[in-house]
C-alpha cells in the first residue's frame, strides 16, 4: 500500500489522480478532512482508505509493514503564516516522525521541500547538498522546510531510498481551495472574469520593471510525473530541484492567461504589500541537471502549454484533475 500525506490538498490530489491514471489504487490518504472546499479534490478518484493525520503516526508506529511507499506531500504552506510553533509541529516534528518509521521498516520516501529554502537566491539555485546549511529562507515556512532537510542530510540512519523534492511556483488544477497562496494565473482568471484585468505587483527593486519579476513556474502534472519516476525508479537518494529550469514573467503568464481566455490584455500595477515588500523573490530558476542526470526525460510543459491546458480544460469548464 501507498500512503499519501496532504492528499486532499493542490498537489497531493493531483497526484492521487495520476496514480489512478497507472492504475494504482491501492493508497492510503493523510490529511485534515474537515475542510469542505478540499473534498472536492477527491470526488471520483479510487483510494484504499483514508485517516486524519492526527491519527496516521500512531497507525504509522504499529502498521509500518503495511506500507511500500510514501509520499508525504501533507505541510502547512502559508507563507504569510508567522507562528513558528504550527510549523515546527505540521512541517518539522511530523516529518521526522514519518522519517524514522520509514527507515525502522524499510519504506522508500518522497517528500516536499520547497523552493522557498533559497531565500533571495544569494547562493544559486542548485540543489547540492553541501549549500544547505548556507541557506536563509525568508519566512518561517521556509525556514520550516530548509530545517527539515538539513535534518534529513545529518541522519546516520535513513529510509532505502528518500528525495525530498524543491517544488518551485507549482500551478494547476485543484487548487480552489488555496485562497491567498493560490497561483497567480488562478487569481488573475477570476479577477479578469470579474473586472475585464488583471493587478500585478508593481517592482520595487530597481534591476526589475513592473510585471518582470521572474519565477520558475511549473505545471502540477509535471510535479505528479516526477513524483511517479523517483517511485518506480529510485535513483540516489537526496534533495532535487523541482521546478520547469526556466524562469518566465509575470506578465508572460499574465498575458498567456488573457490568450487561453481569448480576452484582450489589460493589465495594471499595484504595490506589493508591505508584509511581503522586504521577502519578495524577485527572480527563481531551478537547475534541474540533478534530475535529468538522474533519468527523468519526460521534460516539462512550457509556460503556454500549461496555462493553455490549465485555463481551457480545468477553470473554464471549472474542472478537477
Amino acid at each position: 500500500m501507498i500512503v499519501l500525506t496532504g492528499a486532499a490538498g493542490f498537489i497531493g490530489s493531483c497526484l492521487l489522480a495520476r496514480l489512478n491514471e497507472l492504475e494504482i489504487q491501492r493508497v492510503m490518504l493523510v490529511d485534515d478532512f474537515k475542510k469542505p472546499l478540499k473534498g472536492h479534490n477527491l470526488v471520483d478518484k479510487r483510494f484504499h482508505s483514508k485517516m486524519d493525520r492526527s491519527e496516521f503516526l500512531e497507525w504509522f508506529k504499529k502498521n509500518g509493514s503495511e506500507v511500500k511507499f510514501i509520499f508525504h506531500i501533507g505541510a502547512r504552506t502559508d507563507t504569510a503564516e508567522f507562528d513558528i510553533d504550527i510549523f515546527n509541529e505540521l512541517n518539522l516534528n511530523y516529518s521526522k516522525e514519518i522519517w524514522r518509521w520509514c527507515t525502522h521498516y524499510k519504506i522508500p520516501l518522497v517528500y516536499a521541500s520547497s523552493a522557498a529554502t533559497y531565500g533571495l537566491g544569494e547562493h544559486g539555485y542548485d540543489d547540492i547538498h553541501s549549500v544547505v546549511e548556507k541557506l536563509t529562507p525568508l519566512n518561517p515556512y521556509g525556514d520550516s522546510k530548509n530545517d527539515f532537510d538539513k535534518w534529513a542530510l545529518k541522519q546516520h540512519h535513513a529510509p532505502p531510498f528518500w528525495a525530498g523534492l524543491k517544488f518551485f511556483n507549482v500551478y494547476g488544477p485543484n487548487e480552489y481551495h488555496k485562497g491567498r497562496m493560490a497561483s497567480v494565473i488562478l487569481h488573475a482568471y477570476r479577477q479578469i472574469n470579474s473586472t475585464g484585468g488583471m493587478k500585478l505587483f508593481r517592482s520595487h527593486n530597481e534591476k526589475y520593471s513592473d510585471g518582470e519579476q521572474m519565477r520558475d513556474f511549473i505545471y502540477v502534472k509535471d510535479v505528479v510525473n516526477v513524483c511517479y519516476f523517483l517511485y518506480k525508479n529510485r535513483p540516489e537518494s537526496g534533495l532535487y530541484n523541482l521546478g520547469s529550469g526556466k524562469a518566465r514573467t509575470f506578465l508572460d503568464l499574465t498575458r498567456n492567461t488573457f490568450k487561453a481566455l481569448k480576452r484582450e490584455i489589460n493589465i495594471s500595477f499595484i504595490d506589493t504589500p508591505e508584509d511581503i515588500r522586504d521577502k519578495y523573490q524577485y527572480f527563481t530558476e531551478a537547475n534541474m541537471n540533478k534530475l535529468i542526470h538522474a533519468g527523468y526525460k519526460d521534460g516539462f510543459h512550457t509556460l503556454e502549454q500549461g496555462v493553455e491546458d490549465y485555463v481551457k480544460n480545468y477553470l473554464i469548464p471549472n474542472k478537477y484533475y
